[in-house]
């Protein structure tokens, strides 16, 4: 007798499957773990992330999606900075991850103080925070843009190292309003926003009259902290890194 045709996958009336059919539709996998998602979803799962991380601004997950669902405009123009940048380009073409598998944590503990990788690892130590726990994007619909936000991610804790700000609220504060300005994502901005509604009135006087007014003169006159290949410059002075990115010294 004649084959029948499998049933394990749809087929369309022009006797494709539905993966092919997907396909042609958009509605592919773009990198691993990506979730394709129409306008109207992103704009759901904006709405719904923007609330919880307001609520609970330590709901890294919340932030997360808040970020990629939002950042359509932010994003490509940080890409554009990379790619016209000979150390950005050199990180989009290699595309480096900083995660403990990549790190050579004793390396860095024995580099002198002062150090980037020295102080980097000694925040990580202080702060009890780890890079593995930056989550990988999946709600970005470009390969290149996901890989941009995952370094964004992962070099924020180097941006905490960089502005000797710690992990706590007012600490994250200052440290939004620097990446909003350097960035330009919806998501930092909200955070610098929205963030300080936490704070303590004593806590709101020094950000409104010393850290912000630092942060944001930072932000607008350091270099994208995005063309920088941290991990070739481990051994370079904080201090020196800050002068050449144009951070001013934190107050």
């Amino acid at each position: 007798g004649r084959a029948r045709p499998s049933h394990s996958e749809p087929r369309g009336r022009d006797g494709r499957g539905g993966k092919k059919k997907e396909e042609e539709k958009g509605w592919h996998q773009l990198y691993p773990g990506h979730i394709p998602t129409s306008p109207l979803q992103k704009a759901l799962l904006a709405a719904g992330s923007a609330v919880m991380a307001l609520y609970d601004p330590y709901r890294h997950d919340m932030v997360a999606v808040l970020g990629e669902t939002t950042g359509c405009l932010a994003l490509p123009n940080l890409r554009d900075k990379m790619k016209n940048h000979p150390e950005g380009y050199h990180i989009l073409q290699e595309r480096p991850r900083i995660r403990l598998s990549t790190l050579d944590v004793a390396r860095l503990q024995g580099l002198p103080d002062g150090s980037l990788g020295r102080e980097y690892v000694r925040f990580l130590e202080d702060n009890k925070v780890s890079p593995d726990t930056r989550m990988p994007p999946k709600f970005v619909d470009d390969e290149e843009l996901a890989y941009v936000i995952q370094r964004y991610r992962e070099v924020h804790d180097l941006m905490h190292t960089l502005l000797g700000m710690p992990t706590n609220m007012l600490g994250e504060v200052v440290v939004k309003w620097f990446e909003a300005v350097q960035t330009g994502l919806p998501m930092c901005v909200l955070g610098a926003a929205f963030g300080p509604v936490r704070l303590s009135t004593r806590k709101l006087q020094v950000l409104a009259t010393e850290l912000v007014p630092w942060a944001i003169r930072s932000g607008v006159n350091a270099s994208c902290v995005l063309n920088v290949y941290y991990e070739q410059r481990w051994e370079q002075p904080v201090e020196s890194l800050r002068e050449e990115l144009g951070i001013f010294p934190p107050p």
